[in-house]
């Protein structure tokens, strides 16, 4: 094979062009990464909102009010005692004790021979616990937005003042009480918002919100 000498101008002059190819495909690869730069979260924002956009959240964050039990054979027992009700509902919301008429601000609930598990219908803060003659244990809860639960008649309590509970912890077992001794073990449950009785029967499975409504 014949060898090709080439002159140094020659040489020079290729050397020289191959210089300017690289340079010019290094200046490329950084206006190129710079362009990328400018935009870093272009495609984050893309996805956003094609998630995002006229999307309507189906899970539901707000808690529901549940009842104080999860004994499926628990009924309640009387009525909550409501001015715009039948005279049948408000007579069966009245407690009569030692001759004495007393109004149902909760609604008693029972029904089974033995006792059963009181559970708490919304989280909250535990506020008191105490003894009544004549209710029993009675335990009371704060929850958000002024909400206030208490769970009266109970013969146990498992939990004390200034506990923090989680929606449906037990906080004690249902027993009897000396005002209303015919009703066996049970509960009775009250619950108000803002310093107002609620009918317990229109919060169970409702948000706070829907109460508020």
């Amino acid at each position: 094979m014949k060898k090709i000498k080439l002159k140094k101008p020659v040489v020079y002059s290729m050397c020289a062009a191959v210089s300017v190819l690289l340079l010019g495909g290094l200046w490329y690869a950084d206006m190129s990464n710079q362009s990328l730069n400018n935009n870093p979260d272009e495609d984050l924002i893309y996805v956003s909102r094609l998630f995002d956009d006229n999307v309507v959240s189906v899970v539901n964050t707000l808690p529901t009010i549940l009842r104080p039990y999860n004994n499926p054979e628990i009924k309640s027992l009387n009525n909550f005692y409501d001015y715009q009700s039948d005279e049948k509902t408000q007579q069966n919301a009245i407690i009569n004790y030692d001759t004495t008429y007393i109004q149902n601000n909760g609604v008693a609930y029972g029904g089974i021979n033995d006792t059963f598990d009181v559970l708490s219908v919304l989280p909250g803060t535990v506020t008191s616990v105490k003894e009544d003659n004549l209710m029993g244990k009675i335990v009371t809860i704060q929850h958000d937005n002024n909400i206030i639960t208490t769970y009266q008649s109970l013969s146990e309590v498992t939990v004390k003042e200034g506990d923090n509970v989680a929606q449906n912890t037990i906080i004690g077992k249902a027993g009897d009480s000396n005002l209303e001794k015919d009703l066996g073990k049970h509960v009775l449950f009250e619950i108000t918002m803002d310093g107002k009785y609620l009918n317990p029967e229109n919060c169970f499975d409702k948000t706070i919100d829907q109460l508020k409504s």
